[in-house]
C-alpha cells in the first residue's frame, strides 16, 4: 500500500474533514481529496460516507484506521528522531495550543524564537480541542489544563490571572463601573456554554458581586471561543472577564475594576515522553520558560 495515500487517508479519519486533514498535512485540500479517492481505487471499497459534517469512515475505513494508526505514530516518532540526531536543531516542530493563547501570546514570540533557531519550523496549530499528543497528532502542546496521561511530559510554563476588560471606546462613552455591583448595568460578555469551557469559571464576570439568590447577570452575548470574546470586547460591546494573556498587551483594552480577579489557572507545557530530550523540544522549551518569566514579572 502506498504510504503517501496511507498517511493521507489516516489525516482525515483523525481530523473528520478534509480541510483539517489538509492543514494536518501542509497540502491542498484537493491534493487529499485525490489521494483518498486513489486509496479506495486500489483497494476496490469506499472508505468514507461523505456529508456536510464532514467525513464519517465506512466500517472497511474504520479496520484500515485502526491498523494505520500505529504504523503513523511510528512514522512520526521515526521522523522527530531523525530531526534530533543533526548536530544543530532543526526540522518541523509541530506544536498545538489554544486559539486565544496562540494568536494573542505564542504567535507574536515566534519572531525570537526563529532568530536563535533558524533550523526549526514551527507548525502552529491552533484549536481549543486537545490533539493527541501520544499518537503524534502534535509533538508539543501549550495548554491551560494540566495532563492526566501517563505517557506525556509536562513542565508549568506559567500561571496566569483573569481581569475584568473593556475597549477604551466602550469606556468612554458608557462610563467606568466603580464596583462589582455596578457591573448589573453595563453589558457582560462571556464564554458559553460555561460547561464547555476548557478552563473553569470563564463566566466569572456573569457571577462576580451576585449572591446566589440574584443568580449571574445574563449575558449580551455568550461566546465559545476566549479569542472571540476579546474581539468582541475591543468591538466595543461590552465587558469580559479575561486571561492577561489575552488583554494585557492589546492597546485597545483596558483594565477595569483591577481588585476583581477571576479564578487563576496555570498554563503547561506537554510533549511526549518518547520525545523527551529531543533538541527541538529543549530548545523551544527553554525559550517558552523564558518568555513566560518575563511576561510574569
Amino acid at each position: 500500500m502506498d504510504w503517501d495515500k496511507l498517511k493521507t487517508f489516516h489525516a482525515a479519519a483523525q481530523a473528520g474533514s478534509l480541510t483539517k486533514a489538509a492543514t494536518m498535512l501542509g497540502i491542498s485540500q484537493s491534493a487529499v481529496s485525490r489521494q483518498i479517492a486513489a486509496l479506495e481505487d486500489d483497494l476496490g471499497v469506499t472508505l468514507f460516507h461523505r456529508h456536510a459534517r464532514g467525513l464519517i469512515p465506512t466500517e472497511p475505513g474504520n479496520i484500515l484506521y485502526e491498523a494505520s494508526s500505529d504504523i503513523a505514530t511510528k512514522a512520526a516518532l521515526a521522523e522527530a528522531q531523525v530531526h534530533d540526531a543533526r548536530d544543530e536543531p532543526s526540522g518541523d516542530l509541530k506544536v498545538t495550543a489554544p486559539t486565544a493563547m496562540g494568536a494573542m501570546w505564542l504567535a507574536p514570540r515566534l519572531t525570537d524564537f526563529n532568530r536563535s533557531y533558524p533550523g526549526i519550523r514551527i507548525r502552529l496549530m491552533l484549536d481549543d480541542h486537545e490533539l493527541d499528543l501520544a499518537g503524534l497528532e502534535a509533538e508539543v502542546g501549550i495548554r491551560p489544563w494540566a495532563s492526566t496521561q501517563n505517557d506525556l511530559v509536562q513542565r508549568k510554563l506559567m500561571s496566569v490571572q483573569q481581569h475584568l476588560y473593556a475597549s477604551h471606546a466602550y469606556l468612554d462613552k458608557y462610563g467606568e463601573p466603580q464596583s462589582a455591583e455596578d457591573l448589573d448595568h453595563h453589558p457582560i460578555i462571556h464564554y458559553g456554554p460555561p460547561q464547555l469551557a476548557p478552563i473553569p469559571g470563564l463566566d466569572w464576570a456573569a457571577k462576580v458581586g451576585r449572591t446566589d439568590e440574584q443568580g449571574p447577570r445574563p449575558a449580551v452575548i455568550e461566546i465559545n471561543t476566549i479569542y472571540g470574546v476579546a474581539r468582541t470586547v475591543q468591538a466595543g460591546m461590552g465587558i469580559a472577564g479575561l486571561p492577561d494573556y489575552v488583554a494585557r498587551e492589546n492597546p485597545e483594552l483596558r483594565q477595569v475594576l483591577p481588585e476583581l480577579r477571576g479564578p487563576d489557572f496555570d498554563i503547561y507545557f506537554v510533549y511526549p515522553s518518547e520525545l523527551r530530550g529531543s533538541r527541538r523540544i529543549v530548545a523551544f522549551r527553554d525559550f517558552l520558560i523564558d518568555q513566560a518569566r518575563i511576561w510574569q514579572t
